[in-house]
This record gives structure tokens, sequence and C-alpha cells, in this order.
């Protein structure tokens, strides 16, 4: 799995001109499945997300985490992260799974995310959608869950 964090201000998505997740501060996430990812995975990196430290305390230090801020979490779906660019002009998604597999794994990952007790908003899964942020820093990390 790779995920895209992206500490921000605010953020939203929107499939249609519909929101259908919006935070305040907290974290931007853009998730990606690939074939031998499993549940294992989705629950390494959901881990690692809630505890990442990426907030700064009172002396401008990345000390806290979204769980010590009390921050949300905006979840989108994104396959693309497995575009393969080195051949040719278009990218081969290959390494992306299938989506059923993909969207049980971002699934499992957003619950885990919860379980933690953190409050997830998504998009759809699947969707062609609209995702706006305000990037805090600008803070942007990139988590395999593989390496």
């Amino acid at each position: 799995m790779r995920v895209v964090v992206q500490r921000c201000k605010e953020a939203r998505v929107s499939v249609e001109d519909t929101v259908t997740g919006a935070i305040g501060q907290g974290l931007m996430l853009l998730v990606g499945v690939t074939h031998e990812d499993t549940e294992q995975d989705a629950k390494y990196l959901a881990d690692k997300i809630a505890g990442l430290r990426i907030f700064e305390d009172e002396a401008g230090k990345m000390n806290f985490s979204v769980t010590d801020t009390g921050g949300a979490i905006l979840s989108v779906s994104q396959f693309t992260l497995y575009g393969d660019c080195r051949k040719g002009r278009r990218p081969n998604f290959m390494a992306a799974a299938a989506p059923a597999e993909a969207e049980r794994l971002y699934d499992y990952f957003n619950q885990e995310l919860r379980n933690g007790g953190l409050q997830v908003e998504t998009g759809v899964f699947g969707a062609m959608m609209d995702v706006s942020l305000i990037n805090w820093g600008p803070v942007t990390l990139l988590l395999d869950s593989r390496g």
C-alpha cells in the first residue's frame, strides 16, 4: 500500500459538485493499493499515520500526531499512485490492485483509522473526484507498507 500524506488546514472532496467529505485541520491522504497488499499492510499504515508526529509543538518542533492534536483525516482512494511511467508517455497501471480488492482494503484501512479514534471522511471509491486542500507547511510525505 502506498499513501501520500499531506498535513492540511482544511481539505474537501466532491463528486459531481456534491461534497462527500470535508475536514478542518488534519491529514489529507491519497491511498493506493497494489496486488500483494493485505490487511496487515493496511493496519500497519493506519497505525503509522495515526502516530506520525508531523504537527508542531509550542517550540516549532514536529512532536504531535493527528491523534494528539484532535485532527481529522480525509482519505481518498487513488489507484494512480501505482502508475508506472518508466516506459512510453502513458502510465501503465498494471501494478494497481483490481477494483474489488482495492476497495476492500481501502475500506479496511479507513476502519482501522476510525478504530483508533480518528474522524475519517472519504471520497467515493472509483468515482471521478475533485479534491482541494490547503497544505499546511507545506508538509507532504510518501509512505509505503513495503519499504
